[in-house]
């Protein structure tokens, strides 16, 4: 019986954390990061304020654990994608595609918001270690291209999402910006591969 009130207890505690994220993570997407308090998040739980204390040291701690939670979430919706693409370059366009899509629903919205927190310097290196995770599969396609650089490649096809997010987040077509972000990418990988590389100036 101790044992399996101790497996009650931790089952309790996890799923008191993860609602716990989850109303930090919803807090985010209303696009206010300063609305992320423990009152704030006690309230949507239901619990009272000092006993979000028990599950995380500070708000710091919590902002730390939304970043680390998102993180695989929107990696599985960008390799999904990927993974249904017959060649390497669909799956440059598919990278795109799934990565717009998930501004389209508001999950960009948490990174946005996080930005301009007072401790967004503390959340910098998860946020690095986030989007180093999401650009892998982009940079195995990549090399799957025979790109001699994927990863400074990678980076600079970010450029491209990063433009385009930053057009549907100001209220552009969305299939529009997509599907010219998905010609963009797709015609500077064709023409990487074509291309000789330059020579020193």
């Amino acid at each position: 019986m101790p044992k399996i009130r101790a497996a009650s207890v931790a089952d309790h505690r996890a799923q008191q954390r993860t609602a716990l994220v989850l109303a930090a993570r919803e807090l985010l997407q209303e696009g206010d990061a300063s609305a992320v308090t423990f009152a704030a998040v006690a309230a949507r739980t239901g619990l009272a304020r000092n006993s979000v204390y028990k599950y995380f040291a500070d708000r710091r701690e919590l902002l730390a654990e939304v970043v680390r939670e998102a993180t695989p979430r929107w990696t599985a919706r960008i390799r999904a994608e990927m993974a249904a693409a017959h060649t390497p370059q669909d799956r440059v366009a598919a990278y795109v595609r799934a990565q717009l899509t998930l501004v389209r629903d508001g999950e960009h919205r948490i990174a946005q918001a996080l930005a301009g927190d007072r401790d967004a310097a503390v959340l910098r290196e998860g946020a690095a270690e986030a989007h180093a995770e999401i650009l892998r599969p982009l940079i195995n396609a990549l090399d799957e291209l025979g790109d001699d650089a994927p990863h400074r490649t990678a980076r600079l096809l970010q450029g491209f999402v990063n433009a385009a997010t930053t057009a549907v987040e100001s209220g552009d077509d969305f299939a529009a910006v997509t599907e010219r972000a998905v010609r963009l990418a797709t015609a500077a990988v064709a023409s990487l591969a074509d291309a000789p590389a330059p020579g020193p100036r």
